[in-house]
């Protein structure tokens, strides 16, 4: 299983973790708006909430009118002010100049959204034209090999940055963007994510559930650092280890609804955050298994609950993650 840990192991020494520089790009692994007291800022959060809401309820919600105007893509550009039709149009970025067309726009947030995607999966649904070599050539993507016969696809910074900065508002649902592909024996594993994700989106959509965005495995993890070293943070005679109990760890991974079972968390590869039919956010849990998985890890990712899609014809992580190595979720 690719996602569990002992934090008695952890020891922020080896590393910087970047806590105190990206405060404002970590996401808050919540239930949504509590029922708690308003906290200062949280009035502007549950506005936004009210307004995607409004937005949502303006929308046609008659069953078959939504399934066929259905793009499993389409989450990844809600919150995006870039081109949305066949056509492609002029978009000015800092001092360069792209051309667009909504197939590639969703491709470019697609792709960011799970930072690697098998060049094969990029088929539009819609039948719209996407050019890949068209965003390679402007220097939005980077394509890089899976294996002899295969190849991925993935956000360069410019690429990466053109997202962040045509953001035209925040949902409260903040979709992370990423750039660049990970280690190549990884990505043959990670380029499954997208087509786990077509398979859960396919079937929350049966049951008119809303998707509002996706988590990778290193944004669940990044949030579980902060959360094991707040205590540390600023504590010049820290000796870096978490002091955290299992009381308290397992009081976290139930507000976070990650299982805690072997002295470990468990985390899933993937999280489809989305909406249900009577308003309520919750959360579809997928692992990647291949033939590669040992017993071991394969038993531990049944035992999660989380939903396992299998891929016989990728090569997977075999490993628990290990926080020594964590700059390589930063």
């Amino acid at each position: 299983m690719s996602g569990d840990f002992d934090p008695r192991d952890f020891d922020s020494r080896q590393r910087d973790d970047g806590i105190h520089d990206h405060e404002d790009e970590w996401l808050t692994l919540g239930r949504g708006p509590g029922s708690a007291e308003v906290r200062d800022g949280e009035e502007d959060v549950r506005d936004r909430e009210d307004d995607w809401r409004e937005e949502r309820d303006r929308e046609p919600r008659d069953r078959d009118d939504y399934r066929a105007a259905f793009d499993p893509r389409d989450v990844f550009m809600r919150d995006l002010d870039l081109p949305r039709g066949q056509e492609r149009e002029l978009v000015h970025d800092r001092e360069r100049d792209y051309t667009l067309n909504g197939s590639e726009s969703r491709t470019l947030s697609t792709v960011g959204a799970f930072r690697v995607v098998s060049e094969r999966d990029l088929r539009d649904p819609r039948d719209e034209p996407a050019d890949v070599r068209h965003l390679e050539e402007q220097g939005l993507i980077q394509r890089v090999p899976l294996n002899e016969q295969e190849r991925a696809v993935a956000l360069t910074e410019r690429g990466r940055g053109l997202l962040e900065r045509h953001r035209d508002r925040d949902s409260g649902h903040r979709q992370a963007f990423y750039a660049g592909a990970d280690k190549a024996r990884e990505r043959t594993h990670d380029a499954q994510l997208y087509c786990a994700y077509l398979k859960a989106a396919e079937q929350l959509q049966a049951r008119d559930a809303r998707i509002l965005r996706v988590e990778l495995d290193r944004e669940l993890k990044r949030d579980y650092q902060r959360f094991l070293q707040e205590r540390n943070r600023g504590d010049r005679d820290s000796d870096g280890r978490p002091d955290r109990t299992v009381e308290e760890i397992q009081k976290w991974t139930r507000e976070h609804d990650l299982p805690y079972f072997d002295d470990q968390v468990h985390f899933p590869d993937v999280r489809i955050e989305y909406e249900d039919v009577n308003g309520d956010i919750r959360w579809e849990d997928i692992e990647v298994t291949t033939e590669h998985y040992r017993g071991g890890h394969s038993s531990a990712a049944t035992r999660s609950g989380f939903s396992i899609h299998t891929s016989s014809g990728s090569s997977g992580r075999g490993s628990p993650f290990d926080p020594r190595v964590a700059e390589d979720f930063l």
